[in-house]
């Protein structure tokens, strides 16, 4: 079927504290996953919490990549969207492992697939 993306939600658990809590090393880590993946990179907007925490986004040519972190919980929360031939596997996964995660919940989504197309017959039976 002909989507119009591909979408990534992480449950990142056991991550590093000071890396969950450095937004610097989270930026920058979010920039390389956003290259790494052959994206075109438009802008990118972080903030550090306090007492701790990071949240930011990499938006890109071809939709987006975030990140909520919870350092006192060992816990961040990712999404990497993609549209056209880009695959969100190859950010998600590099993030994952520069955040050093001991367990992952990963939740792949198609995003904008074509409604159904229901025949006359499929329509009256409603």
């Amino acid at each position: 079927m002909d989507t119009m993306g591909r979408h990534v939600i992480s449950e990142l658990w056991g991550c590093e504290f000071d890396k969950l809590n450095d937004i610097d090393f989270i930026e920058k880590t979010f920039v390389d996953a956003a290259l790494k993946s052959g994206a075109e990179i438009r802008e990118v907007a972080f903030h550090k919490f306090a007492p701790q925490g990071v949240s930011g986004v990499v938006i890109i040519s071809e939709s987006h990549l975030t990140i909520h972190s919870f350092p006192e919980h060992g816990y961040a929360s990712i999404d990497v969207y993609t549209c056209g031939d880009l695959d969100p596997n190859i950010a998600a996964d590099y993030i994952a492992e520069a955040l050093g995660a001991q367990t992952r919940e990963t939740t792949f989504i198609t995003r904008g697939m074509k409604p159904i197309e229901l025949n006359q017959k499929q329509v009256k039976a409603l």
